[in-house]
């Protein structure tokens, strides 16, 4: 299994700016009243749900944005006609690019996602041309600690408990252990984690590549940049590629 190549400016909570706080607050709200509209209201029986509130509350969402956002999803509150998209595309060095994302207005997203993708180097593909590159994964990210990144016997201790927690499979990725299981079992896993005291920094389903390619640093840089200006777009939720990092 390749590393994990999701792009998220989530996981940089650290240096987010409040205007991409705002950003993401919106993202996130969408997030929340689709799985609300999708499997209720109760993150006990929606895992869905369940998953984005702990993300929002990661990157310290105001209590009152989620339960907004609940409420619109269960209709209490007016709610903007949302719709879950999927675009599968091809990005500099053509690297495989799957994008997730929720709008108000299918056609407009198309288009915004389109005149991104030609401008930074990439082009719109045909629906299943890239997906079956990917597998579709329950995704852990395990933050290292900085003074246990160079020691063996932590990595190893802790690589033990992963597998008896039900890990399908593992990646040492910079300072963070790549955690993988079946979609299924995710939220298993992760409470297996939990009540070994492994915190998960995140945990998702996402699309996982098979085989990753290494762009030269030019190509690399463009499809960085590439990723940056999807992740501003306000419909994109997700940016998942084979690029390796």
């Amino acid at each position: 299994m390749s590393g994990h190549s999701h792009f998220s400016s989530i996981k940089h909570k650290k240096e987010i700016t409040d205007a991409k706080r705002g950003k993401i607050f919106s993202k996130l709200a969408r997030q929340i009243s689709v799985a609300v509209r999708e499997k209720g209201s109760d993150p006990e029986t929606n895992s869905g749900l369940r998953l984005v509130i702990e993300k929002a509350k990661s990157v310290n969402m105001p209590k009152d944005n989620i339960e907004r956002a609940i409420k619109r999803g269960t209709g209490e509150l007016a709610e903007e006609k949302l719709e879950e998209v999927m675009y599968e595309a091809y990005g500099p060095g053509g690297i495989a690019i799957i994008i997730e994302g929720i709008t108000d207005n299918k056609n407009r997203a198309l288009g915004e996602i389109k005149q991104i993708l030609n401008q930074a180097g990439g082009k719109l593909a045909d629906s299943g041309s890239v997906k079956w590159m990917f597998e579709r994964k329950g995704a852990i990210i395990i933050e290292i600690p900085k003074s246990e990144i160079r020691n063996p016997k932590f990595k190893e201790n802790l690589e033990l408990k992963v597998i008896e927690a039900g890990a399908d499979d593992i990646y040492w990725h910079n300072e963070t252990l790549d955690v993988y299981t079946k979609p299924e079992d995710l939220e298993k896993v992760k409470k297996n984690l939990e009540e070994q005291g492994i915190r998960a920094e995140s945990a998702s389903l996402d699309w996982v590549a098979k085989d990753e390619i290494k762009l030269e640093e030019k190509e690399a840089k463009a499809a960085e940049r590439l990723f940056e200006l999807l992740d501003e777009n306000e419909a994109v939720q997700e940016i998942y590629s084979n690029l390796k990092t």
